[in-house]
């Protein structure tokens, strides 16, 4: 079992690395591929010394699986070349998400749709893996019709440069680079990604649109507000969720409990509840506050929690690979 990981210096791509390792993936060689100044650097798996590769010599070793982490240009030009060498990749960049050929795969929820055809594999948004993941049996049992999410995202999420910027202004550092418009340290940002003539953001949209695609149901209507805050560790979510039938939150509470990929962390008289720095390097989709809205019938108010560059990113991607594998789809 030959796996590429393609990005692999960068941020995502080094916790892909860590997950393998940890995770035990039953890999015999592992290809390592970045740009091509890094060509010839060494990154050490489980002890041993790996030899950083060029895309092209990537592409000749033939691997079975390549997980891509190196943005959207990068994998609409590569990874089709994968593909025609025989490599299944699951790309972690939206290049291929909302592509109507290519399946966008939270394992938890519909990895049964994935065949021996599925070449490209798409690997869904940070914000939307952690809310599906909670939405599926929700929409299983009660029947989602709406869905209002409001996001307060790592700056983890939008790369090293970010948490450089963050930590300089931390640290009184005033010419450092700049990732964001403005200074993110003691501030809030409403803007993720550019803004569309909707006056949505383009992270905004993709949650909207990967959730209908993911849970395989357009009737779901969902809104999202997508910030960015000065933490790292993962991303928080605000859900509100309205349903066709009324539920009982005792017994909605226990369904979220006894689905796997899920905790539930929700005890208010001890003041437990999900946190950023609970999820830090955790793989599980964190879930509290669980309460009745009492302004809307058959609505419920959930707060999400999970690390962004695990099962936001690379954990999800490695459990996709981990699927094919038991499944003998590559």
């Amino acid at each position: 079992m030959k796996i590429a990981v393609v990005g692999a210096t960068g941020l995502v791509g080094t916790v892909m690395l860590k997950v393998l390792e940890e995770r035990n993936f039953p890999l015999t060689e592992l290809i390592l591929v970045a740009s091509e100044k890094s060509v010839g650097k060494e990154i050490t798996f489980k002890g041993k010394k790996h030899a950083i590769v060029s895309m092209d010599t990537a592409i000749s070793m033939r691997p079975d699986i390549a997980l891509f982490s190196a943005g959207g240009s990068t994998s609409l030009e590569h990874a089709p070349r994968f593909a025609e060498a025989g490599t299944t990749v699951i790309d972690n960049s939206s290049a291929w998400r909302m592509d109507p050929s290519k399946k966008l795969v939270v394992p938890e929820v519909n990895a049964h749709e994935l065949s021996l055809d599925d070449k490209i594999i798409a690997n869904p948004n940070c914000s939307t893996i952690q809310m599906v993941v909670a939405l599926k049996p929700l929409h299983d049992k009660y029947k989602i019709k709406r869905v209002v999410v409001s996001t307060y995202q790592s700056v983890t999420g939008t790369g090293v440069k970010a948490v450089e910027q963050m930590m300089n202004e931390r640290n009184g550092i005033t010419d450092g680079p700049m990732a964001y418009a403005y200074p993110i340290d003691l501030n809030v940002i409403p803007q993720i990604d550019v803004f569309e003539a909707n006056g949505y953001t383009k992270e905004e949209m993709k949650m909207i649109n990967e959730t209908r695609k993911i849970m395989s149901d357009d009737s779901i209507r969902l809104t999202a507000t997508t910030v960015r805050i000065p933490v790292m560790g993962g991303h928080s979510e605000s859900v509100n969720i309205e349903f066709e039938n009324d539920f009982d939150v005792i017994e909605l509470r226990e369904l979220l409990a006894t689905t796997p990929g899920i905790v539930v962390v929700d005890d208010i008289a001890n003041l437990k509840y999900p946190m950023p720095k609970d999820a830090h390097e955790k793989d599980e989709v964190f879930v509290g506050r669980i309460r009745r809205d009492e302004s809307m019938p058959n609505s419920v108010n959930l707060w999400i929690v999970a690390d962004n560059l695990r099962k936001g990113a690379a954990t999800n991607a490695v459990q996709i690979a981990e699927y094919l594998v038991n499944k003998d789809l590559v």
